[in-house]
């Protein structure tokens, strides 16, 4: 029974999994039938019609009949085909032959896209025809608003275009012939080719304006500026010649042969009308030109150069060598006080070398000049690259005096900060001498010992001849350390005498009723006795602690109250 049960169960699911299935399927064809019947009713023949308003001979009527031939193949023929497919699919469905559907599904899609594409282009191909038509009209008499103002133009201002009005003239004449091609492409339905002569109208008349607007000025740059120009750079040239600049560099003749036969070309073309290529040599020309003047131009500063620094130079070379020989005297006279290293001697010698070089390259520049014959902007940037080194030297000049005279400030510095220190001895002195201490323990003893010997060091380092001062500083930086160890050490010293000194008194009161701390105390006393003042401040106060906890706090606030 539950066998049974289980089959009707399946056989109900897959009739309902059938129904659904062709369901889904049918919905797909009719949205096929759909397409077919969007396409069907498409006003393809209204769209057609708006051909007729042209001139319906040569090309358009050529177009018009394959447009109509192929809409008419996909009503009679492409169109019964998707119907068909339409029934099959519509049959396999019932048959719940769904693969079979599904493939002529696809075939349908395929069609039906095919004559989709094959309707788009014959759209795109109407209404090219049909806005060429409307265009050609529309822009053809701007055309020939345009060429009438140019012709006007030309006529008008015949004499500023010169030779090149002629063929200008011919341009336009051609324009008219191509005028006369599109009015005939136009009265044989031919408008795309009529488009196609509309733009090229366009573009002649467009080129004529831009060379009828830009002839003027190359003519009066070809003819009168550049000629000019070039005249005027041959006089000066001719000029500086004679004035003895040495030009030979500049290959002057062979540039301005060239720059003339290339005008002459480049006018001939504009003669013609060759804008294009006379306007960009035009320019290049120009460039060269100003090339030519910068050159020139640049010879005439250099010389002007020379002649105003020359002399300049020549006293500053002197004046920096009598500065130089100054230094090197002063140098042997330091060197008896100080001792100077042989790095600052061997830089000395190069610099007093280096003057020397730089001096005979100038008087060998001062022949060059008086000789006349050579570029004078060679000669100027030679001069230039003197006056540099000349600076550089002058800098590392500065910086060696500056060390000479260092040593000797140095020296003082070295001599004050001495003084200085035998000032903080002569206090430390005065403070032992007023804290009216038994006596010195013997640490402290080396300590002054030490600071002494270290200030007699310096002493003895600063009365050597020559003085080196690299040594001076090594023994006066020993001296700072020990006098200011010795310093300090002293108001500790003090500090802990005064404090042993307290706690001892305090702890008399403890003597008769402690002989632990009597015993402490008589050792603390002989500490002190032998000026053992940090030894006996630790015994004193040690024993103390132990039968008067905190004792020490009280004891200090004391001291510093003394102290303060």
């Amino acid at each position: 029974m539950e066998y049974i049960l289980g089959i009707i169960i399946l056989v109900i699911t897959l009739i309902i999994w059938g129904y659904f299935l062709k369901k889904k399927h049918f919905k797909e064809i009719d949205q096929l039938e759909a397409w077919k019947m969007e396409i069907m009713n498409r006003p393809i023949l209204d769209e057609l019609s708006k051909v007729k308003q042209l001139n319906m001979t040569g090309e358009t009527e050529e177009m018009f009949e394959r447009w109509r031939n192929e809409w008419d193949a996909i009503i009679t023929v492409y169109m019964p085909d998707v119907e068909e497919l339409l029934f099959d699919a519509d049959d396999y469905v019932d048959k719940y032959r769904l693969g079979k559907s599904k493939e002529v599904q696809q075939m349908i899609s395929t069609k039906l896209t095919n004559i989709e594409t094959a309707i788009e282009k014959i759209l795109r191909e109407l209404n090219e025809l049909v806005g060429s038509e409307e265009k050609n009209r529309i822009e053809i008499e701007e055309i020939k608003e345009g060429y009438r103002t140019i012709k006007k133009n030309l006529l008008v201002h015949r004499h500023t275009f010169a030779k090149a009005a002629d063929p200008l003239e011919n341009t336009l004449d051609e324009i008219v012939v191509v005028l006369k091609q599109y009015e005939e492409a136009t009265e044989n339905g031919n408008y795309l080719n009529a488009r196609e002569l509309v733009l090229s109208i366009k573009n002649q008349l467009v080129t004529i304006q831009t060379k009828m607007e830009i002839i003027p000025q190359l003519l009066l740059d070809g003819h009168s500026s550049l000629p000019t120009s070039l005249l005027e750079l041959k006089d000066g040239f001719t000029e500086m010649r004679e004035q003895g600049y040495s030009l030979e560099h500049i290959e002057f003749e062979t540039e301005i042969l060239r720059l003339e036969t290339e005008l002459e070309h480049y006018n001939n073309q504009l003669d013609l009308a060759e804008t294009e290529t006379a306007e960009k040599g035009i320019n290049e020309i120009y460039d060269s030109v100003n090339l030519l003047y910068d050159l020139l131009e640049k010879e005439v500063l250099s010389k002007q150069y020379l002649i105003k620094n020359e002399d300049l130079l020549k006293d500053s070379l002197e004046a920096f060598a009598y500065e130089n020989d100054k230094l090197k005297a002063e140098t042997v006279v330091v060197r008896h006080s100080y001792h100077v290293t042989e790095s600052e001697l061997s830089a000395q010698k190069k610099l007093e070398k280096q003057i020397d070089k730089l001096v005979k390259r100038f008087q060998l520049l001062s022949l060059e000049i008086a000789d006349n014959t050579m570029i004078s902007s060679v000669l100027s940037e030679e001069m230039q690259g003197i006056e540099a080194i000349l600076n550089e030297l002058k800098v590392e000049h500065e910086a060696f005096a500056e060390k000479l005279h260092a040593l000797r400030k140095d020296e003082l510095q070295a001599r004050g900060v001495l003084q200085d220190l035998r000032k903080k001895m002569g206090d430390t002195s005065r403070t032992i001498s007023q804290s009216n201490i038994p006596g010195l323990p013997e640490k402290y003893r080396n300590l002054l010992a030490e600071a002494k010997e270290s200030i007699e060091d310096v002493q003895s380092k600063l009365e050597e001849k020559p003085l080196d001062m690299g040594s001076v500083h090594i023994f006066l930086e020993k001296a700072i350390a020990s006098v200011t160890s010795l310093y300090e050490n002293t108001e500790v010293l003090i500090e802990e005498m005064l404090f042993a000194e307290k706690v001892i008194q305090y702890g008399n009161r403890y003597r008769s009723r402690y002989p632990a701390v009597a015993e402490a105390l008589r050792t603390a006393e002989q500490y002190f006795m032998e000026y053992e003042y940090e030894r006996a401040l630790e015994v004193a106060a040690s024993a103390i602690e132990k039968v008067e906890p905190g004792y020490l706090d009280k004891i200090e606030a004391d001291m510093e109250e003394v102290l303060s």
